[in-house]
């Protein structure tokens, strides 16, 4: 999902946690609704935030283990499972690492192997890598996209961005976000499109074209007139005038 900011992203992720309870309508996950049946999803949604939200006092493992804790799992499968993702994470050597002693690439990597550990279902992503810097960011959405596309989790994710070229890298559908909280557009992105410049150019050239339009109400003194406005529009002809 791509939008601005304030378009609704991540309240839409916080509907689909179910820590948020939609104002009308319904989202349903496997045919339950996740705010009405909370409980029932245990272990079956995973998030990953912009923020790593990792404990300070727990170590690199314990961090990780935390969900698998929830679920009264077993010490010898939360070892198992951590040891298996820390190892497909680049995390290995770091087990005993506190948060502060880690970069912020690999503190989000713990907080991936978090996530994963549980083998959610779905798994929700907000603007996971938005807030590192380019080079550790590319690499670490190159290894989420490996484990994912890899067949190495069974999980279908919801990945929350306002980059759209890497919601187009990302994305086997691409839903585009705009204020306040609307779909405007959705986008089933061919497996070509990585390979085809001109092609990706297209695709980014429809999304912005969804976000550049946005509707302006102007006060005539007497009524409210609807008028569509676009940023590529530099100028206008009212047919009557504006008082």
């Amino acid at each position: 999902m791509v939008g601005p900011t304030g378009c609704g992203k991540s309240t839409i992720l916080n509907i689909v946690l179910g820590v948020l309870s939609p104002s009308t309508g319904e989202v349903v996950v496997g045919g339950r609704q996740p705010y009405e049946d909370f409980h029932s999803f245990r272990g079956e949604i995973a998030a990953v935030f912009q923020e790593d939200r990792l404990l300070s006092w727990r170590t690199a493992t314990e961090n990780a283990q935390l969900g698998l804790e929830a679920l009264d799992t077993t010490s010898s499968h939360r070892t198992k499972q951590v040891a298996k993702w820390f190892d497909m994470l680049g995390l290995t050597g770091y087990e005993q690492a506190r948060p502060q002693e880690l970069s912020g690439g690999m503190r989000q990597r713990v907080g991936l192997a978090r996530a994963f550990v549980i083998d959610p279902e779905v798994l929700l992503l907000d603007e996971a890598f938005g807030h590192l810097d380019e080079v550790t960011a590319t690499e670490l959405r190159e290894d989420f996209l490996d484990l994912v596309r890899g067949g190495h989790t069974r999980t279908t994710t919801l990945f929350i961005t306002h980059d759209i070229n890497e919601a187009l890298l990302a994305g086997d559908r691409v839903l585009v976000s705009r204020s306040p909280g609307r779909l405007v557009d959705t986008i089933d992105v061919p497996a070509s499109l990585q390979d085809d410049p001109e092609l990706h150019q297209q695709y980014r050239e429809r999304i912005l074209s969804q976000l550049r339009w946005r509707v302006c109400l102007i006060d005539s003194g007497h009524e409210y007139r609807r008028i569509v406005c676009s940023t590529r529009i530099i100028s206008t002809i009212f047919t009557s005038p504006l008082v």
